[in-house]
């Protein structure tokens, strides 16, 4: 009795773990199914975009507001955090430089981190919470009340009346936002540096110039374009597939920034390998700061 017992209580707790398993690997196909999907489906969305930027010139009463909203209202937030980025790096490398004196390499340090990883990245953040949200959220609450079918109705295509001024005006401002992230982010680093710590300035100026090269300057805008693109089109696509209510607005600008700030880490990652195979395709014989 007691073996044909335990017997039946293995065979049930096998069949049990049995069904955890399939469930989780339901769940698991759900997720990558789900996720497949709405990359398909933000893939279909940017390739309308760039169509209707290639067979339709966006007005100019659409093109200037968003581009005030998205270069002019957001240079005073990029180069605050830029100036503070560059001041807080200078107090963190400091103390680890000086104790294996080369504390004067720190300018190569400060200005090789901005230009080439921080200021594009800092300003494309900055652009997906400031700018990103707020298109979703736009967006979002004209398809709730809406609006985008009224466009519609009136022979007006959303995407291009909407979107495509939104896409252009990321696109084509992100470098300028990373130019001056870049450029704070160095004047609060010499500031720190030279000023507060002491470090002589013509080692900090010269060790900046033989480290930091114009490829380094270039990969940095060369990223920040891309950067750019993705926070348009994530931010547009979530407020356009908006669900109904205040909260289905909330969440689309929330998923909206989230979505893009992991986007560009990843595809921040995928551009620096790229950019140092080229880099070590042109210059064979280059080395990297370290």
């Amino acid at each position: 009795m007691k073996t044909a017992a335990r017997s039946l209580n293995s065979s049930g707790l096998t069949e049990r773990i049995g069904q955890a398993a399939r469930d989780l690997a339901m769940r698991c196909g759900n997720f990558a199914f789900d996720v497949i999907s709405e990359l398909g489906d933000i893939a279909i969305f940017a390739s309308q975009i760039l169509l209707w930027i290639v067979t339709a010139r966006p007005k100019k009463g659409t093109l200037l507001p968003n581009f005030y909203a998205v270069g002019v209202l957001s240079l005073p937030v990029v180069a605050l955090t830029g100036t503070f980025i560059g001041m807080v790096l200078a107090n963190q490398s400091y103390t680890q430089f000086k104790n294996i004196g080369l504390e004067s390499r720190l300018g190569a340090v400060i200005n090789y981190s901005l230009v080439r990883e921080l200021g594009p990245v800092l300003a494309a953040t900055m652009l997906a919470g400031r700018v990103g949200s707020a298109m979703a959220a736009v967006l979002g609450t004209m398809r709730v009340t809406e609006q985008i079918d009224a466009l519609i109705s009136m022979g007006a295509n959303p995407i291009h009346y909407l979107v495509v001024p939104r896409f252009l005006a990321c696109v084509m401002l992100i470098p300028a936002l990373t130019i001056m992230a870049d450029f704070m982010g160095i004047l609060g680093g010499y500031f720190y540096s030279v000023v507060l710590l002491g470090i002589d300035h013509s080692q900090y100026i010269r060790n900046s110039r033989d480290f930091v090269s114009g490829f380094d300057f270039f990969a940095g805008i060369f990223k920040s374009v891309f950067f750019g693109a993705i926070i348009a089109v994530v931010s547009c696509y979530r407020g356009f597939h908006c669900q109904a209510g205040a909260e289905g607005v909330g969440r689309a600008a929330t998923a909206a920034f989230v979505l893009s700030f992991v986007l560009i880490l990843i595809l921040d990652l995928l551009l620096n390998i790229l950019l140092d195979f080229v880099y070590l395709a042109i210059w064979p014989g280059g080395t990297t700061l370290f």
